[in-house]
């Protein structure tokens, strides 16, 4: 038992990553039933398939599983009465301040669990009276810090500025990896990517390959003006930095992000025009694999590599 098994009830100290449109019922559940804990991603779902993606995860497995939830979200009080009404008993907050809704939840008896990018974030996420953080580093894909802090030097700072349980992202996806962020002081570890590409992930399979195809230094952090974000270099991510060329207004790059490109690019599969949000380790993906296989072998690896060191 370690302090995240623990506050979870799981087996594995390894939090599947909350990801908008690739983390819907079937990967949560499926991790779940293989010993971590699987998260469902809210940030892509209306209030009504939110509640049916819990439904449906509460009939695929009795574990523990939870729900993350992008702040920024406009129908957040309708997505936070949901999980209350659904019974959730775990919840992972992000992109926003941990005091608006984590006395709400833990009033009614839910873990909560803020994502962090800075040790001043953590602090204030403890304040709020948060059950653990996730420190996430700049190598982890999606929407990230400004700060650009990296994984392995950001646990140790965080680790040291608080007194919760401190769960490590961004960067890992093995079980090398997990006992890295381990030694350096995390009690559990979040991975994203590698559960991407898996075959419950609801990416699309051309995206899942894109993961597979990605080599170190395809992805890059850019729109740092509107909420800085890991991806893939593609068509769009080319407009992108040709806008920046003509130092353009804020304005400019909302109107060229437009609406949906994540949708387009990670779930439609549309590959030239879409935005295509993956995490630095992707370089280190070689298949698609079953979601129960993928965390055996972290366990595995884990285990041995500890064990020979």
């Amino acid at each position: 038992m370690n302090k995240i098994t623990e506050l979870f009830n799981i087996e594995y100290p390894v939090v599947q990553g909350g990801m908008i449109w690739v983390s819907g019922w079937k990967l949560a559940s499926a991790v779940s039933n293989a010993g971590g804990l699987g998260l469902i991603g809210s940030g892509s779902m209306y209030p009504h398939v939110l509640r049916e993606h819990i439904q449906k995860c509460k009939k695929a497995t009795d574990k523990p599983f939870g729900v993350n939830v992008p702040m920024l979200y406009p129908q957040i009080e309708e997505i936070m009465d949901i999980i209350v009404e659904e019974g959730v008993k775990i919840v992972f907050t992000s992109a926003g301040n941990p005091k608006t809704w984590t006395s709400f939840l833990k009033e009614k008896g839910i873990t909560v669990v803020h994502v962090v990018s800075s040790v001043k974030f953590a602090q204030k996420a403890e304040a709020a009276g948060v059950d653990a953080v996730v420190c996430e580093g700049f190598e982890a894909g999606g929407h990230n810090g400004r700060e650009e802090t990296t994984t392995f030097t950001l646990i140790p700072m965080v680790k040291e500025g608080v007194n919760i349980p401190v769960i490590a992202a961004g960067g890992i996806g093995n079980g090398r990896g997990m006992l890295a962020a381990m030694v350096l002081g995390a009690d559990g570890v979040q991975i994203g990517s590698r559960f991407a590409a898996t075959q419950e992930s609801s990416a699309h399979d051309k995206f899942k390959q894109v993961i597979v195809d990605v080599k170190d230094g395809d992805t890059h952090l850019t729109l740092k003006e509107l909420a800085p974000v890991r991806l893939v270099k593609n068509h769009f991510y080319n407009q992108v930095q040709e806008l920046y060329q003509q130092n353009p207004t804020i304005e400019e790059i909302k109107e060229l992000l437009g609406r949906a490109r994540a949708k387009k690019g990670m779930f439609e599969g549309d590959l030239e025009n879409g935005e295509l949000e993956i995490g630095q380790i992707a370089g280190i993906i070689h298949e698609i694999k079953p979601a129960k296989q993928v965390l055996e072998e972290i366990i595995k690896e884990y285990e041995e590599v500890k064990a020979n060191l």
